[in-house]
């Protein structure tokens, strides 16, 4: 127990002792501007690399503005230090944002076109449509909603709420079982005719899907769960999109905190929290899957990171096209997932790292069968 606990602080007297000097370390160099509206010094965007989501450039890390209007269900974050946070994730050469109208539904949106505005141009944004939720309310109905129409309203509001003109990065959030995915890019390209989104992509869906809408309208990106945590995507998804130039975007890059180090066999979840009822999160699951998270420590302590860099770093060097989007509402963390731009692995290195990582299989599903039923699914066949 005692062990255990100070395997938890260390995260926070990691970050208070070192990691501010890492990251300031692995940042500077660049040179330093201004950054619009912040008054704080920057070091330039270069400082955390770029990659392309097919012909859409970005930050090699992005962060995810998911968590920032309510935590797990259980926690209001304050929203000037959501703000601030966002500011900061730019000021460390963040270019690229990821949000969603059912973020809140649209509190995330907002606070993310408050927190850029100053630097609107200078940034990648995301968002998406696919839920049924009411434009004007924002009242969650049952199901999927992706028919032409309800993705024109969506898009508009999205507009409104996020300070913006157009979107750079357009998701289909899950695919609509009803509307065929040919009529879903046929409405994202008459909002590309019109300047309101730039590109577009896909989260969760089948693969047929995925092929038939990237023949119908060039897709830029697909966003799927992946980590060590959840490696499905490797057995068809990745292979996919490589073939087919397509970028990736791990979503839960950090397994909802698992691969930070923060979670031990005694962690329980309030009723509320989605892990209290994900397999691999459960009591009888947690002290074998902890298996990674002795390994991350390890190569932390190797490669003088922290678990959470090393599981992000895993990340980026599976693919240069994959572009993980780590949420979180608190700053330090923040610091500490942009400097996982700075770590690098010897191609020695990385065939011993996933060598150990494919060694350790983790026992639960990723999410409960609720949500698990909306992820794969094939859009109907155009008639």
């Amino acid at each position: 127990m005692a062990a255990e606990r100070k395997e938890r602080i260390g995260r926070r007297s990691f970050l208070a002792s070192v990691g501010g000097l890492a990251a300031a370390s692995m940042l500077g160099g660049f040179g330093a501007t201004r950054a619009q509206g912040t008054g704080s010094t920057r070091p330039a965007a270069a400082a955390i690399g770029r990659r392309r989501l097919g012909a859409l450039e970005v930050s090699s890390v992005g962060l995810g503005v998911q968590n920032m209007s309510r935590k797990y269900d259980t926690t209001t974050p304050n929203r000037p230090e959501m703000i601030s946070l966002i500011r900061g994730a730019y000021d460390r050469g963040v270019r690229f944002f990821d949000t969603a109208e059912a973020y809140g539904p649209f509190e995330c949106e907002r606070i993310l076109g408050e927190a850029m505005a100053p630097f609107r141009d200078e940034v990648v944004i995301t968002s998406k449509f696919g839920w049924n939720i009411d434009p004007e309310t924002g009242e969650r109905r049952m199901g999927l909603n992706s028919r032409p129409e309800h993705i024109r309203r969506a898009v508009e509001g999205s507009l409104q709420r996020l300070r913006t003109d157009r979107i750079d990065l357009l998701y289909q959030h899950r695919v609509d079982p009803q509307v065929p995915i040919e009529d879903v890019a046929g409405a994202v390209k008459e909002l590309m005719d019109r300047g309101m989104v730039r590109h577009w992509g896909l989260s969760e869906m089948g693969l047929g899907t995925l092929r038939r809408a990237h023949a119908a309208l060039p897709l830029a990106a697909v966003q799927n769960e992946y980590s060590m945590f959840w490696r499905g995507p490797e057995r068809d998804v990745i292979p996919a999109c490589e073939a087919l130039g397509i970028g990736f975007v791990p979503w839960s890059p950090l397994g909802q905190q698992f691969l930070t180090g923060w979670i031990d066999a005694n962690t329980r979840f309030a009723p509320a929290d989605l892990r209290a009822v994900s397999s691999r999160f459960s009591p009888e699951n947690l002290p074998h899957n902890l298996q990674l998270v002795a390994l991350l420590r390890r190569w932390a302590e190797r490669k003088r990171a922290t678990p959470a860099q090393i599981a992000l770093a895993w990340l980026m060097a599976q693919k240069p096209w994959i572009v993980p989007i780590p949420g979180t509402t608190v700053m330090a963390h923040m610091v500490e997932n942009t400097g996982a731009a700075g770590v690098r692995f010897t191609p020695g290195e990385l065939a011993e790292l996933n060598a150990a990582v494919r060694a350790i299989e983790v026992r639960g599903q990723r999410l409960p069968d609720g949500v698990l039923v909306l992820s794969g699914v094939e859009a109907p066949p155009r008639r």
